[in-house]
């Protein structure tokens, strides 16, 4: 008779035999798609208190003329320069939380507090940047504040990329649009000081690819450049940055399902990438500013039914093209005291209050594939 074999492992001498064996923290945690956050220091920001909202004062051009002799000095006849003002209101309290059970963190063998802080602080800087970066796309889609008869100032710019929508990932075009850029806000009279530009990740690093029919990269650096995928710093004085926050072809930086980028539909990304656009107006609640309409794109075929930025691939501007009022800076709360003691935990709250929009069209260039008609559909 065969003897029967004890297994310690196993709970009660049934089931798996190595259900009882001990589970080891690797001291390492798998931290969720974290993006960085860069919006908030590449546009004009402002703290705002005791008040609801932050009036910003343009002025426009004056004239010069020759004196005649004998006749007083009391201004220009025009009435020059031109005055206007652009009001920009603070939206509603922008929450993330979650509520930590104590006994949890007793039980937990990794630091569970600070990992859920980081990860609303990576909510709320997200939600940041693609408010920002949308307003990006409004003031290139309008004219100045400043209408005054022959004193009009210049409004945003739009540049084609090309005429269909894989063009936005073809290096020379995008090369040749930045050239087009710089000397269209040159033109305009845009400081040179805080130019940037911000594109998807597939876009920055399939210039860097290209490098040897582009020329961007130096040919004594180029080795180290393409290997650390940091190659491009500037192109025409413009400072490039990847995000993949910025509106692109009606999805937030990854077009899914189009261009030969996979489809969700395939497991390979999670729900959070190539978010669909969605309208955020006066409609949305708690928004008090218009960052522009947006359709779905449901099912990941690549086409946006009527979308403000179904043809958008990129942004060009100046810090002055968006203002931004804080009136609370990203921060995060816990509870303690009596409330930690009635519900036998905390809850830990990240909390913004800010809004933003359009502020100089003129420092502003949106790039899209496409035609000008394209381009319609954006609600001021």
């Amino acid at each position: 008779m065969q003897a029967s074999l004890v297994r310690p492992g196993q709970s009660n001498s049934t089931g798996d035999a190595r259900a009882l064996y001990l589970k080891l923290f690797s001291g390492e945690m798998f931290k969720g798609f974290q993006n960085n956050t860069i919006a908030r220091d590449l546009v004009m920001k402002r703290t705002l208190k005791n008040g609801k909202s932050l009036q910003f004062i343009f002025t426009g051009r004056t004239t010069a003329e020759y004196h005649t002799p004998g006749n007083s000095i009391l201004g220009n006849s025009d009435g020059a320069p031109p005055v206007a003002e652009k009001t920009i209101t603070c939206d509603d309290l922008l929450i993330s939380s979650a509520f930590v059970y104590e006994l949890d963190e007793v039980l937990s063998h990794y630091d569970l507090r600070s990992e859920i802080s980081r990860k609303i602080g990576y909510a709320l800087a997200e939600k940041y940047d693609r408010l920002i970066f949308r307003q990006v796309v409004k003031a290139a889609r309008q004219a100045s504040p400043i209408t005054k008869a022959n004193f009009l100032e210049p409004g945003g710019s739009q540049i084609q990329v090309g005429a269909n929508t894989v063009d936005a990932y073809d290096s020379t075009k995008l090369v040749e649009a930045f050239y087009n850029s710089a000397a269209m806000m040159d033109e305009k009279g845009v400081s040179n000081d805080g130019r940037v530009a911000v594109l998807t990740p597939r876009q920055y690093y399939k210039l860097i690819q290209e490098c040897d029919t582009n020329a961007l990269i130096n040919r004594d650096v180029r080795g180290s450049a393409l290997q650390s995928g940091q190659g491009i710093m500037e192109i025409a004085g413009i400072k490039i940055y990847k995000s993949a926050n910025i509106p692109f072809q009606g999805s937030h930086g990854v077009k899914l399902g189009a261009n030969g980028v996979p489809s969700k539909a395939d497991g390979r990304y999670g729900d959070f990438v190539g978010d669909d656009m969605v309208t955020v107006d006066s409609s949305t609640t708690g928004v008090r500013n218009n960052y522009g309409e947006a359709g779905t794109d449901g099912d990941d075929t690549g086409t946006v039914a009527t979308s403000s930025f179904a043809t958008t691939c990129g942004l060009i501007f100046q810090k002055e093209a968006v203002g931004c009022v804080e009136a609370i800076a990203p921060q995060v709360q816990v509870t303690s005291g009596d409330v930690s003691v009635i519900y036998q935990g905390d809850v830990i709250l990240g909390r913004l209050a800010m809004g933003a929009d359009a502020l100089n069209p003129a420092a502003a260039v949106e790039l899209h594939t496409g035609t000008a008609g394209d381009l319609a559909g954006f609600a001021l």
